[in-house]
C-alpha cells in the first residue's frame, strides 16, 4: 500500500488529523517555520535586488532531521500547513528545507480540523500558490529593513535593546496622538432636566427629558441659564403634542473575523487580545471531546471575513428551525458593509458542527475554551436568525415654548436576541404608564431633577478598540493584530492599567524620533496603502521586489538624514544634588527600561538606585512644597508632591505656578491652553501669554 505523508504546523493538530485518516497515513509536525532571516544581520542582498538569505531556526535541526526521514519513506507529501499567507510560506519553506523538488508533493488546506473538511482537502490537491508566498516574503523583507536600519539608530540615541516596526510604530503614533488630545482637552459644562409630570389617575411619575424649544434642540451651559429656563416652564401648562407608535427592527450580527472576535472578547469576558487568540488557536486545533475523541470546535481563527459556506449556513438555519422555531430562521442575512480591502480567504469564525452546542462540550474544556466557544457559538447562530422587533412609542410634551420628550419601546419578537446579545447591547427602556397616554391626557409638573455634567474628553484606547482603529484604518490585518500590542508592551513603550493603554515616556521618546525621522513609516496612509500593495502581491498583480524596490531608497535616505541631524534624548549622566546613602557620592540620572532613574556613579562598587523625581519648579498647591514628575508602578506619567504620602496632591496634567484669576484654584497646561483645575470655573487663556509674561 502506498504511504502517505501529511505536514502540519502544529503538535496539537497531529492528533485529531490521524484520528480523521487510514493507517497509509503519517502525520507529523514542523512546528511552525523551519527557515526564517537571520537574527545576527539583516539577511537581505541589497546589492543584488533584496535575494533574501534564509537559514535553519536554531532548534528546528532535528525537528527537520526527523521530517526528512519520514519524507524518504513516502510515496507523496501533503503540505497541510495553516490556510493563509503565513501557512502557504511555512510549505514553501518546507518545500526548500526538505528538497522536495521534483517529487510527489502537493499543498492542501482545510478552514476547519473536521474529517469532512481534510478528506475533502485530500480530494482538491493543489500546488503551493507562490503569490501568497511572495506576499508574506515581502511583509517580512520590508519589515526586516525598517527594523534593521531604523533600531540601531534608536539604539544610539536612546538605549539598547529598543526596536521601530512597520506596523507597531504606526500603533504607537495611534496611541500617542489620543494621549495628546486628552492632555489638551478642556471640559465643557453643560446642564440636562428632567421633568417629572404626575398623570391623572396613575401613581407613579412619567420622567420626561428636556429637549429644547419649538426651533429644535438647545444646549443648556451653565446653572443661570438653566435656572431661567425651569422660572419659565413653572408658569406652564405640561401639555401631550404627539404620540407616536412604530416598529423598530434590529438586525442581527454578523459572524465573528479575528478583529471583531478580539474586541467582544475583551468587553463581553475581558480576554487581552493575545489570551482570546491563544484560546481560539486551542479550540480550531482540537480539544479532547468525552465520547468524540479529539475536535476542531471552531473553523480558522485568522480571517476578516463574514462569509459562510453553503453547507454550514444551511446546517444553521436547520437547526435553528428544530430548536427555536421556524419563525426565528433569517429570510436574508445581514450584509458587510463595504469599507477596508478584504482578502475573503476564508469564512467567517464559526463552530465547525452547530448541533455541538456549548452545554454539550462543557465537561471537556477549561472555564476560558467555555467561555470563548459559548461566545462564538451563539454569535454565529444568532447571526442565522431572524431580526428583533420592538414595539416603540415616543411622547413629545410642551410646555409653553419648550419641548420635553418620552421614549419607551418592549421587545415584541425576540428574534435573534433570544440567543445572544453583545457587550454594547443596553437595556431597551420599558415604560408600562405609555400604553394609556394619548394628546388628551392630563399633565402636572411635580418636580425637577436638573444636572450638572461636563464635556469628557476621548477614551483611552483599549486593547479591543486599537485593534477597532487599525481595521477601520486598514492597518495590519488579522494575524498581526495580536503581536503588534504584544510587542508595544513587551517593548514597554506602553503600559496597560485597568484596560486602558497608556503610553510611557520611552513611548513618547521613540515616537518623537520615529515622527521627527521618519514620517512616511508612522503615517497610517503610507501603512495602510502598504497592506493594499501585499493583498496585489499575494492576488499576483504586482511583483513583489518592485514593492521592495520603491520601498528601499526613500527609507536609506531618512535614515542617512536621521543619522546627521538627530540629537542624543539620552541624558549622558547629569550629575543631580541628590546623595547616595551608601557611598556619599552625588548620584546621576540615567536611562531605562521604564525611562529615567538615579544611580550611583561608583556602579559596580555601589549599585544603588532611586526613583528620579524631577522637580518642574511649581510649588505645591496643597502644601507649598515641589511638585514632581512621578510614575505609576506601570511606568504612567503623572505630577504629584516631593512630600507624599504626608502630601496627597496629584495632577494627570502639568500644573502651572500661576492661579486663576477667577476662582484661585490651580491651573494646568491642556494642549495650547492653560486651564483652571477646576472643570466648574472653566477659566481658560492661551499658553502663549502666560509664558510671554513670565518672561
Amino acid at each position: 500500500m502506498a504511504k502517505y505523508l501529511v505536514i502540519v504546523e502544529s503538535p496539537a493538530k497531529v492528533k485529531t488529523i490521524k484520528k480523521f485518516l487510514g493507517k497509509n497515513y503519517e502525520v507529523v509536525a514542523s512546528n511552525g517555520h523551519v527557515r526564517d532571516l537571520p537574527k545576527s544581520q539583516m539577511g537581505i542582498d541589497i546589492e543584488h535586488d533584496f535575494e533574501p538569505k534564509y537559514i535553519t531556526i536554531r532548534g528546528k535541526g532535528d525537528i527537520l532531521a526527523k521530517l526528512r526521514k519520514e519524507v524518504k519513506k513516502a510515496d507523496k507529501v501533503y503540505l497541510a500547513t495553516d490556510p493563509d499567507r503565513e501557512g502557504e510560506a511555512i510549505s514553501w519553506h518546507l518545500s526548500q528545507a526538505l528538497k522536495l523538488e521534483g517529487k510527489n508533493v502537493r499543498r492542501i488546506s482545510f478552514n476547519e480540523i473536521t474529517q469532512n473538511a481534510v478528506k475533502a482537502s485530500l480530494k482538491e490537491p493543489r500546488d503551493i500558490d507562490m503569490n501568497l508566498v511572495n506576499a508574506q516574503q515581502t511583509r517580512r523583507i520590508l519589515d526586516r529593513i525598517v527594523g534593521y536600519k531604523i533600531s540601531p539608530l534608536l539604539w544610539a540615541k536612546v538605549k539598547r535593546g529598543l526596536s521601530a516596526g512597520r506596523v507597531q510604530s504606526v500603533a504607537l503614533r495611534i496611541i500617542c496622538d489620543r494621549e495628546e488630545e486628552i492632555n489638551a482637552f478642556i471640559p465643557e459644562e453643560y446642564w440636562t432636566l428632567d421633568a417629572s409630570l404626575a398623570i391623572e389617575g396613575e401613581k407613579k411619575p412619567l420622567i420626561a427629558k428636556f429637549h429644547g424649544d419649538e426651533n429644535g434642540k438647545l444646549t443648556v451651559s451653565s446653572r443661570e441659564e438653566m435656572d431661567r429656563i425651569m422660572d419659565e416652564l413653572r408658569r406652564e401648562d405640561f401639555r401631550v403634542l404627539e404620540v407616536k407608535k412604530g416598529e423598530r427592527v434590529k438586525k442581527a450580527p454578523l459572524p465573528f473575523t479575528t478583529s471583531t472576535l478580539q474586541q467582544e472578547a475583551s468587553k463581553a469576558l475581558n480576554f487581552p487580545i493575545s489570551k482570546t487568540m491563544r484560546i481560539a488557536q486551542q479550540l480550531y486545533e482540537g480539544v479532547d471531546i468525552k465520547g468524540q475523541g479529539t475536535v476542531g470546535l471552531i473553523t480558522y481563527l485568522r480571517t476578516d471575513s463574514v462569509r459562510i459556506s453553503e453547507e454550514a449556513d444551511a446546517q444553521a438555519r436547520e437547526y435553528i428551525g428544530q430548536a427555536y422555531g421556524e419563525q426565528f430562521v433569517a429570510t436574508q442575512t445581514t450584509e458587510k458593509k463595504g469599507g477596508a480591502k478584504i482578502q475573503d480567504a476564508h469564512e467567517a469564525i464559526r463552530p465547525s458542527d452547530i448541533t455541538r452546542t456549548p452545554v454539550m462540550v462543557k465537561e471537556s474544556l477549561s472555564r476560558d475554551q467555555f467561555r470563548l466557544y459559548q461566545l462564538i457559538w451563539k454569535r454565529f447562530a444568532a447571526s442565522r436568525m431572524a431580526p428583533a422587533v420592538y414595539e416603540t412609542t415616543n411622547v413629545k410634551i410642551g410646555a409653553g415654548k419648550y419641548r420635553f420628550g418620552v421614549s419607551a419601546s418592549k421587545i415584541s419578537f425576540e428574534g435573534f436576541l433570544s440567543v445572544y446579545t453583545s457587550a454594547d447591547d443596553e437595556k431597551e427602556e420599558n415604560n408600562v404608564l405609555l400604553k394609556s397616554i394619548d394628546e388628551q391626557t392630563k399633565l402636572s409638573l411635580a418636580d425637577f431633577d436638573e444636572k450638572q455634567h461636563f464635556t469628557q474628553p476621548p477614551a483611552h484606547y483599549t486593547e479591543a478598540s486599537l485593534v477597532k482603529t487599525l481595521e477601520e484604518l486598514g492597518i495590519g490585518r488579522p494575524s498581526t493584530y495580536s503581536p503588534t500590542i504584544t510587542t508595544l508592551l513587551g517593548r514597554r513603550y506602553i503600559v496597560k492599567e485597568a484596560k486602558n493603554l497608556y503610553v510611557t515616556e520611552l513611548g513618547e521618546v521613540v515616537n518623537q524620533i520615529m515622527k521627527e525621522s521618519f514620517p512616511s513609516i508612522v503615517d497610517e496612509h503610507f501603512t495602510a496603502n502598504m497592506e493594499s500593495l501585499l493583498d496585489s502581491v499575494g492576488e499576483g498583480t504586482v511583483n513583489w521586489k518592485t514593492v521592495v524596490r520603491n520601498f528601499y531608497p526613500d527609507l536609506a535616505e531618512a535614515v542617512e538624514v536621521a543619522e546627521k541631524e538627530l540629537e542624543k534624548v539620552k541624558i549622558e549622566d547629569e550629575v543631580t544634588d541628590v546623595v547616595c546613602d551608601l557611598c556619599g557620592r552625588n548620584m546621576v540620572v540615567k536611562y531605562g527600561p521604564h525611562g529615567k532613574f538615579l544611580a550611583c556613579p561608583g556602579f559596580p562598587e555601589c549599585r544603588n538606585t532611586k526613583p528620579y523625581l524631577e522637580k518642574i519648579g511649581v510649588a505645591c498647591p496643597v502644601c507649598g512644597k515641589e511638585v514632581v514628575l512621578r510614575k505609576t508602578k506601570k511606568g504612567r506619567k503623572y505630577y504629584g508632591c516631593e512630600n507624599n504620602p504626608e502630601c496627597d496632591f496629584m495632577s494627570w496634567s502639568r500644573p502651572v505656578a500661576e492661579k486663576c484669576p477667577k476662582c484661585g484654584s490651580y491651573m494646568v497646561v491642556k494642549g495650547s491652553k492653560i486651564a483652571c483645575a477646576d472643570a466648574g470655573c472653566g477659566y481658560t487663556v492661551d499658553r502663549k501669554s502666560i509664558e510671554n509674561d513670565t518672561k
